[in-house]
């Protein structure tokens, strides 16, 4: 047998293992979901929390940037934040290899599009186990399937990670580091080696790190129990460092930028860890559980069975078998001790899903079975039984085990898996129609577990958690509205306050505030706080605000209007569809005078508590009156204050919506002013009743309504109620769900008129003519403009500005937005950003680059000293010519 065909006789297991592993896996995913009846296969969507709120939208801008479509490039996203800075958002959320096969779906199949990346993550993580197995250890393919399938569907994919399809990255690239350490332990493959690191810190740096973790641990075990001598396993663990840190390198310029946008990023949620119950912990390893806050173990029955009996399986050699068990006793504890723990999450305690290293444990269990049956099945007493027994015991009293469900579903599937391993271990006597036999009953009760654990959790996640709507009649009225109204460069159009997800604008396009990322930068929500803006997410979700100031502040000039969103269902429904309203509003860059703040990049102390205030300093002008009022109880009394230090006074829920009586808010107001409510900590509605001159807003909405909670992680924006009556005098009705706050000053009362000159005022000295491409503005302005050109976007780090033909330098910030100091030299302005990071990780991915070319140029040159032939010289005949002995050797040897 020649090399070629040896090669293809190793490979051929490996290639059927993992196409059974991934063919397998995609079957079980869309039975789960269509038993589930979840989208595509039925009514339920699938877009839960961030799937919906963010990844879905990602997805949808990266659709856009693919084709050309979308207001911004890599460097700046003009549709989210009032610019944004995209490429920590890119290397967060679609650095995936995957996710550039979106471009391939229709636009408005976007759901789908997501939805087919998913499956074909986990089918792809299920396929690469399946290789590393076999190629840890020879044996059965069709075994290494089924376990490659059986990591690949484990609880923490079902329940955490097919709603977080960025985390799925890690899931695929773990075996193939694993892969990676085998190669550089026998020293093969080294620069195929650096390109899978690259990727997968590029695709997921988050996961990667901790799928490197892993990976080494495997490689440090498997140095361990291999022959080598002491030299060679140090030779081995040098290899496998350098490939790591060369990989990194090549992933640099992703990774730093991803970093130095976390470290610009509001301030999330800070947790305390705390350590799940053994209970609960022992209850994740069974089918048909779900919990939010405890690590989901589950890697099918019969592969827990195979991983429980290793200790016990004597056909093993001791030092595997002790080897492996250690190390998965040793990564479990370590998933329940505070430091550890930290280790596993790069030192920040996650803010959501508090075990996204159980991807890692899951792996580790899948390849100790695989171990327990490379070296044969083993015996009835040896198959782990017991141990199954007494998890079943102990995970009873855990409350994410229902006798109804789980422990049926539990007890069959055991059955189903301990009767399949035991005929595969009698099948020497009885030959292969018991060996099918066993095949088929392991087959059967795998798909089904994992099936029934599948729709399980979606089902529960939709109870769970807040949900979406697939892209539907309402996205695409929205987005036809924009697309009449857009304006931009000359104007933005914004989406609208009644969003249908978190980041509207890159699902249905326009530019406005709304926002939502990990990486939503800290000067743009204390910014839009300060003027009264909303949020949700504890500040990283800001939300579109409907105000007429901040719209002339941010040259919005057309917003949509639509009702709320069917889906959500938390008001009832009113309204007439989708419509737009335009306002006469200023360029999106204007002139303001000098001031005698120097304010850092970053600095907003100049703010106010007053929103109505501050958004006057932006404005730089007054027009609104901030009268004092009274509040009232249901009952007609004062309120309580507040008791937690804020200023304001409480108001109780009222048992009912419609309930005759109703806290009251009272004043009065010039005569035709709007009236706008800012109450951050209300729940529940305003309406605008005695006083009002037209009782409808510009969408015909009589009420504003308002969404907080406590503890803090959403507040409301600021609405507007109405226009006051002649006679000055307003009466707001409040209908709060539960106690809210009114804060001091909360009602202002904004003069038309004022807004329009003050808007006037800005049009004549501001630029003339503006363009944007992606992170480059340039204005032109009328000529010997003095003071400060303020540029309507955030000021977030990286942005430089220049007047004229000035060397350009950081820019400065006016009361949080980007300003340019003008000394009437200068009649244009242009600003470019830099995303932070970016000049270090390239410098960095260079010297990588460079590194790996210098050794592939030195490995090819010694292959080619190697393989060169030698020469040798003629043999010299000092004989006579004549000689007869030395012409028979000669014509011997020829």
């Amino acid at each position: 047998m020649n090399p070629t065909t040896r090669s293809v006789a190793r490979i051929r297991p490996q290639g059927k293992a993992a196409l059974l592993a991934a063919a397998f896996t995609v079957a079980v995913l869309c039975a789960g979901d269509i038993v589930a009846r979840s989208h595509p296969f039925g009514p339920r969507t699938r877009s839960v929390n961030d799937l919906g709120n963010q990844y879905v939208p990602f997805h949808a801008h990266l659709w856009d940037l693919l084709h050309g479509r979308a207001d911004g490039g890599l460097y700046v996203n003009w549709q989210s934040g009032f610019g944004s800075s995209f490429l920590p958002d890119l290397g967060t959320y679609l650095s995936s290899p995957f996710a550039p096969l979106v471009a391939v779906f229709p636009r408005d199949e976007i759901d789908l599009a997501v939805y087919v990346v998913t499956l074909l993550k986990v089918a792809s993580a299920a396929a690469a186990m399946a290789w590393l197995l076999l190629a840890l250890r020879p044996g059965r393919w069709w075994a290494a399937g089924l376990l490659g399938s059986s990591y690949a569907l484990c609880g923490w994919t079902l329940a955490d990670a097919v709603y977080n399809p960025m985390w799925l990255d890690g899931l695929v690239f773990l075996p193939l580091l694993c892969l990676v350490g085998e190669w550089a332990r026998r020293g093969r493959r080294p620069f195929l080696g650096v390109l899978i690191v690259a990727l997968a810190w590029t695709a997921n740096f988050y996961t990667a790190y901790m799928a490197t973790l892993a990976a080494g641990l495997v490689l440090l075990l498997r140095l361990w129990l291999g022959d080598l001598t002491r030299r060679q396993r140090l030779w081995a663990a040098g290899r496998a460092a350098l490939i790591s840190v060369l990989g990194m390198g090549l992933a640099a310029p992703l990774v730093t930028v991803v970093y130095f946008g976390t470290r610009h990023a509001y301030p999330g949620r800070v947790r305390q860890f705390v350590p799940a119950p053994t209970e609960d912990l022992l209850a994740r390893l069974l089918p048909g559980t779900y919990s939010y806050g405890t690590p989901a173990v589950f890697v099918g029955t019969a592969a827990l069975l195979l991983a429980l009996a290793l200790p016990f399986h004597r056909a093993v050699p001791w030092r595997p078998r002790a080897g492996w068990t250690l190390l998965v006793v040793a990564v479990a504890l370590s998933m329940q001790w505070g430091p550890t723990h930290l280790l596993w999450h790069a030192f920040a305690t996650p803010q959501g899903s508090s075990y996204r290293q159980t991807f890692v444990l899951c792996a580790l269990l899948v390849i100790a079975a695989w171990h327990t049956l490379s070296y044969g099945v083993p015996g009835p007493r040896a198959l782990g039984a017991a141990l199954l027994a007494l998890v079943l015991v102990v995970a009873s009293g855990s409350e994410r085990t229902t006798r109804a469900f789980t422990l049926p579903l539990a007890l069959l599937a055991a059955v189903g898996a301990l009767g399949g391993l035991v005929l595969l271990g009698l099948k020497r006597r009885n030959g292969r129609p018991l060996a099918a036999l066993a095949v088929a009953l392991l087959v059967c009760t795998q798909f089904g577990e994992a099936a029934v654990t599948s729709a399980a959790d979606t089902r529960l996640r939709l109870g769970h958690m807040d949900d979406y709507a697939p892209w539907g009649a309402r996205q695409r009225d929205q987005a036809a509205a924009i697309a009449g109204a857009d304006g931009w460069p000359r104007y933005r159009t914004d989406p609208g306050r009644e969003q249908t997800v978190g980041n509207d604008p890159l699902l249905v396009g326009g530019q406005g505030a709304q926002y939502y990322s990990s990486l939503t930068s800290d000067v743009l929500s204390r910014t839009l706080t300060a003027l009264g803006d909303g949020w949700t997410s504890r500040g990283r979700n800001v939300q579109s605000l409907d105000n007429a100031v901040t719209d002339a502040i941010f040259s919005v000039g057309a917003r949509v209007h639509s009702p709320p969103d069917p889906h959500q269902n938390w008001f009832p429904q009113d309204g007439n569809g989708v419509s737009v309203t335009r306002q006469d509003v200023p360029p999106l860059v204007t002139v303001r005078p000098h001031t005698d703040r120097a304010d850092g990049p970053t600095d907003l102390s100049g703010f106010g508590p007053s929103p109505y205030r501050n958004q006057e300093l932006l404005l730089g002008a007054r027009v609104y009156t901030v009268p004092g009022f009274t509040v009232r109880t249901a009952a007609g009394k004062p309120p309580s204050p507040s008791d937690d230090g804020r200023p304001g006074v409480r108001v109780g829920a009222l048992p009912y919506a419609s309930a005759p009586k109703k806290p009251t808010i009272t004043g009065s107001c010039p005569a035709g002013s709007e009236l706008y409510l800012w109450a951050p900590h209300l729940s529940g509605t305003a309406r605008l009743a005695d006083g009002a001159a037209s009782g409808a807003g510009p969408a015909g909405e009589p009420t504003g309504r308002f969404r907080s909670d406590q503890p803090v992680t959403k507040i409301a924006p600021m609405q507007r109620l109405g226009t006051v009556g002649d006679s000055g005098r307003f009466r707001v009705e409040l209908s709060p769900n539960r106690t809210s706050l009114v804060p001091d000053g909360a009602i202002g009362c904004l003069d038309t008129g004022r807004l329009r000159a003050a808007v006037a005022e800005l049009k004549a000295t501001g630029a003339t003519s503006v363009s944007v491409e992606d992170g480059t503005v340039r204005a032109e302005l009328p000529a010997h403009s003095t003071g400060i050109a303020v540029v309507a976007a955030p000021r977030i780090s990286g942005w430089r500005c220049a007047a004229g033909n000035a060397p350009a330098l950081p820019a400065k910030s006016h009361y949080g937005l980007i300003a340019v100091p003008l000394y009437g030299s200068a009649s244009s302005v242009t600003c470019t950003f830099h995303p932070p990071g970016l000049r270090l990780g390239t410098a960095v991915g260079a010297l990588s680059l460079t590194a790996v070319l210098v050794l592939a140029a030195a490995d090819l040159l010694r292959r080619r000293v190697r393989d060169r032939p030698v020469p040798v010289a003629p043999a010299t005949d000092r004989s006579a010519p004549d000689d007869p002995t030395v012409r028979e050797r000669v014509t011997t040897a020829q």
